[in-house]
């Protein structure tokens, strides 16, 4: 039996990057998949390319993780459509330099709408649709940025460490629903918003830092992490943190 049969899962930020390998890895194990993004064109696509691969179903439903009002009527028409909900993977989100000094009050606000904000309505938006199917699990996409400090980047650090409390006092709060929320911590990953980065071997070496595998992940890395946590192979961990940092937090 596959690991996520006949799963719905969310993922949002699904049409790119690790919210796509992440996406396609829970068809593969059974799940049927609402990519939730932005990019209408991209997560459509996303969306046809999980089916074609994979013969899951899947569907894309348009949404901004700030807006409340998208929140709503995103999980709305997932519970329409599909009956229920059982997985939310909250990992869109966006990185934005500077330090405390040099960061505008604008990116500080843009970069918690979207890293913080976003995770509490989507947590907010499901919690009352698995609490009525009797269970489910939510999977906050952190960061080992949320676990220690690196410089020039205050509102991304800021904003990874409150997900990391955030999904401890979520999960404090649903246990008793049957309702898990753990938090994945990745370090750099291979991505296409990262491949800039990654092409400059200088900005590569720092962000790598102290990793001890010497290497960024691959997505499907990640994605696995995240498979597992939505999975019932975790069923004894809730408000937990799983690093997957290439040991860059070990030392």
């Amino acid at each position: 039996m596959k690991r996520l049969e006949n799963k719905i899962a969310i993922v949002t930020g699904g049409a790119l990057g690790m919210g796509f390998a992440t996406a396609l890895l829970f068809a593969k194990e059974g799940a049927k998949v609402v990519i939730a993004d932005r990019d209408e064109q991209a997560g459509i696509a996303a969306s046809q390319c999980i089916e074609a691969e994979t013969g899951s179903e899947s569907m894309f439903v348009p949404l901004d993780v700030a807006s409340e009002e998208q929140w709503t009527a995103a999980a709305a028409a997932v519970v329409d459509r599909f009956g229920c909900l059982d997985v939310l993977v909250n990992n869109a989100g966006i990185y934005l330099s500077g330090s405390t000094e040099t960061c505008t009050v604008d990116e500080w606000d843009k970069t918690f709408n979207v890293n913080v904000r976003g995770v509490f309505l989507g947590s907010r938006a499901v919690i009352p649709h698995m609490r009525k199917s009797g269970g489910g699990s939510i999977v906050n996409i952190c960061s080992n940025w949320g676990i220690v400090a690196f410089p020039d980047a205050a509102a991304y650090v800021a904003s990874k460490g409150a997900v990391r409390l955030l999904t401890k006092a979520t999960a404090s709060e649903v246990a008793v629903d049957g309702i898990r929320v753990n938090s994945v911590h990745p370090s750099l990953t291979a991505t296409d918003m990262t491949r800039g980065v990654l092409e400059d071997p200088v900005a590569t070496k720092k962000l790598l830092g102290p990793s001890l595998l010497g290497r960024p992940a691959r997505a499907e890395e990640i994605a696995s992490a995240v498979l597992f946590l939505a999975s019932s192979e975790s069923s004894f961990m809730t408000g937990s943190e799983l690093v997957v940092d290439g040991g860059y937090t070990a030392v």
